[in-house]
């Protein structure tokens, strides 16, 4: 990637984001305070932390859990892990379901495996062909199955034709944020500041 060696030498802080997380409040406030270039990079599929082993970002938002070794990594949000189906499905009736309300479903597994969970319906389930969030769910919109998404994921690829409910007793997905432990980018500190509400005279202290 342009302007990149390693991430403790690159004129720009990189920062790769997965889909639906949202780091614009402090890509703002990054921006507002710093006058070194801020590079927002969309990661997608999995071992998306491969990128910062491999010195292509600086840091990472990313869903966990991740591979821990050479990588340090801060918690930070949860999200609701959300059912996603055809507007005629049964689901759409209810406020809220429970996974025995799902049994019975075929399950519609999205590529990146940070999207979902390792849950599967007890029911005998098809071979899906490898897609992306909003091939699963426009494949559920069709009327064939359900997929169970983070809530950002389920309201970022929204339509008409489908209804999300959440699932009240699947664990919720986390986001944390994430960066090598060696040969570290002098400005991370700075960044984990920002996210973390500190001001501008104590993030610019650390």
């Amino acid at each position: 990637m342009n302007g990149t060696s390693s991430t403790g030498s690159s004129s720009h802080f990189r920062l790769g984001f997965v889909e639906g997380a949202t780091p614009d409040k402090w890509i703002r406030i990054w921006r507002e305070r710093q006058r070194r270039p801020l590079d927002a990079v969309p990661l997608a599929g999995a071992g998306a932390e491969q990128h910062l082993r491999d010195g292509e970002l600086t840091m990472a938002l990313l869903r966990l859990p991740v591979d821990r070794d050479g990588l340090h990594c801060i918690p930070l949000y949860e999200e609701q892990p959300m059912v996603v189906a055809g507007r005629e499905h049964l689901v759409a009736a209810a406020d809220e379901v429970v996974l025995d309300d799902l049994s019975d479903e075929q399950l519609v597994r999205p590529l990146d495996p940070g999207h979902g969970t390792d849950w599967t319906p007890s029911a005998a389930q098809l071979a899906w062909p490898a897609m992306s969030a909003a091939e699963a769910v426009e494949t559920v919109a069709a009327g064939t199955g359900i997929v169970v998404l983070p809530q950002s994921i389920a309201r970022l690829h929204h339509r008409k034709d489908v209804v999300a409910r959440p699932i009240t007793d699947l664990e919720p997905t986390r986001i944390g944020l994430v960066w090598p432990i060696d040969d570290p980018d002098p400005d991370t500190e700075v960044f984990i500041g920002i996210v973390r509400g500190r001001s501008v005279n104590s993030s610019r202290g650390r």
